[in-house]
Parts: structure tokens; sequence; C-alpha cells
């Protein structure tokens, strides 16, 4: 059994040998046999838009079907979830296809309207449930258009499928809480909140751009993560409530 490629090259033992695995070079990943995260968060990023990307990087490696990133704060989007809130019926069909597993977000946007009422008697009140970046089922059939119309009209008639309602807070304000926030001394411990029109947005240098939306008295919950807090006092301290996580940051 040759088990060598032009990247890697293994020499494995019989179950009772001398040696387990012996890696020749150093393109094996620190995390392996974990999927690769590169691939990972690529595969995430091209079910939005590029059904080629997928189809490439599926047939390198076919379990990144179903491939999930943390874009922060326990935000996490599949492949499959990205297709589905963007609308992107071959996306979708080509991860689903490659074993991906069909989640009510995924039969929302097809139009599976059987699939998504059996869902909601079997769970009442699911249809609240928020997917990637806070992302309600209202805007995945939204996303599915004539497809999945019926799914839409289902979702309006239960009443209540739409998301959390964002709080208003001035352009001053926003202004006011822009800067650079310092928690630590190291070259990476610092947080970037900028503005984008009337939203904020949250990045760690080298980090995902988390967009975070006001819920009343100057605190925010980032998408995705409905029950983080981060609080700005009029100090200039930000403190960021993760669960047992408090994380102070000042800023400079």
């Amino acid at each position: 059994m040759n088990l060598s490629t032009p990247r890697r090259k293994f020499l494995i033992a019989a179950p009772c040998g001398i040696a387990a695995v012996y890696a020749a070079d150093s393109s094996v990943p620190d995390n392996f046999p974990s999927q690769p995260y590169s691939l990972v968060k690529e595969i995430v990023g091209a079910s939005h838009t590029d059904p080629a990307k997928v189809r490439e990087l599926l047939a390198l490696r076919p379990a990144l079907a179903n491939a999930a990133w943390d874009w922060g704060f326990g935000d996490w989007e599949s492949a499959l979830g990205a297709a589905s809130h963007v609308g992107h019926r071959e996306i979708a069909e080509l991860l689903l296809a490659g074993g991906a597993h069909p989640t009510i977000f995924s039969a929302t946007m097809l139009g599976q309207l059987e699939v998504v009422k059996a869902m909601v008697a079997a769970r009442p009140g699911i249809q609240k449930t928020l997917g990637p970046h806070s992302i309600t089922l209202l805007a995945h059939a939204r996303a599915g258009g004539k497809e999945s119309e019926a799914v839409l009209d289902y979702l309006k008639s239960l009443g209540d499928s739409g998301g959390p309602t964002v709080a208003a807070i001035s352009e001053e304000e926003l202004e006011a809480l822009t800067g650079k926030y310092l928690f630590g001394s190291g070259a990476n411990d610092r947080i970037d909140v900028t503005r984008k029109g009337k939203q904020l947005l949250f990045q760690r240098p080298g980090g995902n751009t988390v967009w975070i939306h006001h819920v009343g008295d100057r605190a925010f919950r980032p998408a995705g993560a409905s029950s983080v807090r981060i609080r700005f006092g009029g100090d200039g301290v930000m403190t960021i409530l993760d669960g047992d996580l408090v994380l102070k940051a000042s800023r400079i």
C-alpha cells in the first residue's frame, strides 16, 4: 500500500511493529488528524458564493461537507449554513450530496415546507431559533426566493419567527465608542472597535471582524451570540461578559 503523495511521505509499520507513524516532512498540520483550519475556513467562506471552489475542496477533503467555523464568541457557521442564509441553492445541494447534515435552515431556504412543519411540530418554538450571525428563519425563507415562498408564508403565519430588535443609539455615541482597547501587554492584546454606518465592529488584530448590535445602555451583543454582552462604561473601559469569562479592556 503506497501512502506517498507529492506533499507528504509516511512510513507506517505493521500493528505489532516498532513504529506507528513517521512523517518525513513538516507539511502535516499541527492539529492532525483534525481537518486543517485553513481549509475549514476556506470552504465556509466559499460556500457563500463560489460553487467551483466548493467542488474543488470537497474533492480534496470530502469530510469538509460538514465543516463549521467560529467567527467569534461561538458564532458557528457551517458550510451548509453559509449557503442557506445567502440562498445559494446549488452550493447547498452540493454539500448535502456530499453528506452535510440537513437543518431547519437548509430546509427553509430550499422550500421544504413539510420538513419545516414537521420540525416545528416536533419542537414548538424552533422557528425562533437564530442561525449564523443571528439570521432568522424568515430571512432564510426570503433568501430561497420563489421556491421557498410557501415556507415564508407559513413562518409568517406563526407570528414569532423574527429576530431580536436593535436598540436605538445616536451616531455621536457610536463614534464615541470607537477606538483601540487594551487588555494586556502582549502585541495582540488589543481590540479595535470601528464603525460601518450605524453599526459597530469588534476585531482583535489578525482575527475575524464581529458585528455587534446595541441592546440598550451602551451594551451590545455580538452577531450570532445573543448571550454575550459587551458593555462600554463612561470611564473608557469595555467589559466583555461571556459565561464564566469576564474581560476588561481600557481605551487608549
